[in-house]
């Protein structure tokens, strides 16, 4: 019913059970109400159908420990709620059990710890609320969704002592405002979770008191923990272990919004990728004090060391040595260190956290980031003022923390960002926080032919120092390293040596890629690439040039040069060859060709010498020939050409203008092409001339010169025998010609 006097406080919704279909339905007819409806029991033999509270309507289920488990579904409407426990006594225990819990615009609230397990947990403006009451001795809340989690417009899942989820389906925040926190969280068995842009998944909650229960046990710790190197196989969540948050046997990470922890943990993944909006941060949220706490005295405050030592506080006058540096670099896993003033009320600065994916056993197969990765240190924002309220300097930064990632590949986008930076140091002198530290170990590093890149980085990697305040000093950089590399590889994602170096040693250092030798390398090559880097001294090389032969880059000739031991000696040999096929062709030709005259036959009309130029003799100039019957035969014709292989002799077409009247001129041009075509070379004669050119020049000279002779030779008996001096107008002078026979060349 209505109340007259607080409108807002009607009467308690009754009950409604259908006893035919076993259905419990608790509604209030949409009239506000801060009254709870009790419900003592819930049978158990036969079970419930489904239990539905909606219209505003409130539910108190007032025991130590109570199990609700239906056939069905838990559904709850339209503002409606559920209370389990009573807030003075947090220690109670309830369980739900359904096929579904299904909640829109409602709250469950759970004072001790809650266990669900249901098929499909759906939430849209909802709210599920557990309190511990700060008791440790308070049972970790379990939520086991068998197939599917979907938080929706600002849905929230939050517990201020322990939290797990399990499932084995999907885990999706949706959007803005979705949130499951935790003092400890862990979320496993997933195959995939996703978290939406604007949504959270944190642990510790906010306040001072819940981070520090956390981060206690390890600040004052130089030892790395072990459940962190070396996780247990099983996936669960107590006050002993070290981290914060654990995503846990989860096979696909996507992030758009935001993972935030104390000690993130990301545990036996496949795949993580953190888009371009999304964020994995343990930033400002390690220790206050720590291992390498920053120094204050008298107003100067000095930031921590991590990775690299604080930078100093000055303030009037008064220098405070920065925090030392402590860890490992090569396996790091410690918080970041924090500053404190000279009391509470001068507050605190915190170092950066942990964020830790993989491990030795179960790495990471790969990490693609396109958002931000950050554990950087906390700055301090405003200075310190005593009670009278002037002003006394100011507080150093807080060191950056650890981002330990065991892996097998790694993608960092172009506006993606790495980030373990030390905090501001506080206005008034206060020195900056020294950054953290990061470290790859990678998982398979294959060498040789099998070598792929591990890691494809075109983001930022940050892990500098905080800058000082006025007088302070900057922090010193961290540290950025990775697991020793193979022979071959260097630096810290393990790339190839350069070409023309090679590396015959483990580790990461890039100087112990060394120049390769150049004392085998020929002139005409140079060295080339190798897959997985060179390993040896005698780097790879190739030529210039195809039409150089390794081993040594030399052209076909000089191979024949260096076969005999170099250019003098093959010179000599060359020369020794030469001289003796001189001698034997000499010796050849005296007995083949005789002493060298041009022609020498009885039916020569006289001697010429070698070097002048062939000519037909006139009837004229023949000895025997009638004067009278000659006296029209005037003109010498000339061979025209170099008498080359390449251009030979011949003689020009069309008759001259001195015998165009006595010949024909069709047959004239016949004896011309007869003549030029017996005046030819062979092809293979040039052919011969070409090789002797190269191989022994005077043997050349010789050759050119017999197979003139013999070319002359030729000329001599076609004219002289073969031709019948068809294009003489005359009979009388054509059978003068066959009866004479004695003109010659």
């Amino acid at each position: 019913g209505l109340s007259i006097g607080c409108s807002w406080n009607a009467g308690a919704a009754g009950t409604y059970f259908d006893a035919s279909v076993l259905s419990l339905r608790v509604g209030n007819d949409n009239v506000t109400t801060e009254t709870e409806t009790p419900l003592l029991d819930f049978s158990t033999s036969p079970l419930w159908t489904n239990v539905y509270v909606e219209n505003n309507a409130k539910v108190l289920v007032p025991l130590l420990w109570t199990r609700v488990q239906v056939r069905g579904q838990i559904s709850l409407y339209y503002r409606s709620s559920i209370i389990f426990g009573l807030s003075d006594f947090p220690v109670s225990e309830f369980e739900l059990v359904a096929e579904e819990l299904l909640m829109s615009d409602s709250v469950i609230k759970v004072y001790g710890a809650l266990r669900v397990s249901v098929k499909m947990l759906l939430m849209l403006n909802s709210q599920i609320q557990v309190d511990g009451g700060g008791n440790t001795d308070v049972a970790t809340s379990v939520l086991e969704v068998r197939n599917l989690v979907v938080l929706k417009d600002n849905s929230v899942i939050s517990s201020n002592a322990n939290l797990a989820l399990y499932g084995q389906g999907l885990l999706k925040l949706t959007g803005q405002g979705d949130a499951i926190k935790g003092q400890r969280l862990s979320l496993s068995l997933f195959y995939n979770i996703t978290v939406g842009p604007g949504s959270l998944l944190q642990a510790p909650l906010d306040d001072d008191e819940s981070r520090s229960l956390v981060t206690r046990s390890l600040c004052e710790s130089p030892t790395c923990p072990v459940d962190l190197i070396t996780p247990p196989d099983d996936c669960h969540v107590n006050y002993t272990l070290s981290f914060s948050m654990q995503v846990c046997r989860v096979e696909d990470i996507l992030v758009n919004g935001v993972i935030k922890g104390s000690i993130v943990h990301i545990h036996r993944a496949r795949t993580v990728i953190v888009d371009t909006d999304g964020m994995i941060t343990a930033s400002e949220l390690g220790c206050r004090t720590g291992v390498g706490r920053g120094n204050y005295s008298n107003g100067a405050g000095a930031g921590a060391g991590h990775g690299g030592r604080g930078g100093s506080g000055f303030f009037n006058g008064i220098l405070s040595e920065g925090g030392h540096e402590y860890g490992s670099a090569d396996l790091p896993c410690e918080l970041g260190s924090g500053t404190q003033g000279p009391n509470e009320s001068a507050g605190y600065v915190a170092g950066g956290g942990m964020i830790v994916m993989g491990s030795r056993q179960w790495p990471l197969l790969r990490l693609d980031n396109y958002g931000f990765i950050s554990a950087d240190g906390q700055s301090c924002h405003r200075p310190i003022r005593n009670s009278n309220g002037s002003l006394i300097g100011g507080l150093g930064g807080g060191s950056g923390g650890t981002i330990l990632l065991f892996l097998q590949a790694l993608a960092l986008a172009e506006t993606s960002t790495l980030s373990v930076v030390g905090g501001f140091g506080g206005s008034m002198g206060g020195g900056g926080g020294g950054g953290g530290r990061i470290h790859f170990h990678w998982s398979k590093l294959a060498t040789g032919d099998e070598y792929v890149p591990l890691a494809f980085v075109d983001g930022a990697i940050n892990f500098s120092g905080g800058a000082g305040s006025g007088n302070g000093l900057r922090g010193e950089k961290g540290t950025i390293t990775g697991k020793k590399c193979p022979k071959g590889l260097y630096g810290t994602f393990c790339t190839e040596c350069p070409v023309g170096t090679y590396k015959d040693a483990e580790g990461s250092d890039p100087n112990l890629c060394k120049p390769c030798s150049l004392e085998h390398l020929p002139a005409r090559a140079n060295f080339v690439y190798v897959r997985g880097g060179v390993t040896q001294s005698n780097c790879p090389y190739k030529c210039i040039s195809d039409k150089y032969r390794t081993p040594k880059c030399y052209t076909p000739f000089e191979e024949l040069i260096y076969t005999f031991g170099g250019p003098w000696p093959f010179a000599i040999l060359l020369l020794c060859v030469v001289m003796l096929l001189a001698l034997i062709l000499s010796t050849l030709r005296i007995k083949l060709i005789g002493s060298g005259c041009s022609y020498n036959g009885d039916d020569s009309i006289e001697h010429h010498d070698d070097q002048r130029l062939p000519y037909l003799l006139s009837l004229s100039e023949v000895r025997g020939a009638k004067s009278e019957e000659s006296q029209s035969h005037v003109h010498r014709m000339y061979f025209m050409g170099p008498n080359t292989f390449r251009e030979p002799w011949h003689l020009p077409y069309s008759p001259p203008a001195a015998i165009f009247e006595i010949v024909y001129e069709d047959a004239f041009n016949r004896f011309i092409d007869e003549i030029n075509s017996v005046a030819a070379y062979e092809w293979w004669e040039g052919s011969v001339h070409s090789i002797l050119s190269v191989l022994a020049y005077p043997c050349a000279w010789s050759w050119k010169q017999w197979r003139r002779r013999k070319k002359i030779h030729r000329l001599q008996e076609f004219v002289k025998s073969e031709y019948d001096h068809s294009c003489l107008r005359s009979c009388r002078s054509r059978a003068l010609y066959k009866g004479m026979k004695g003109y010659t060349l």
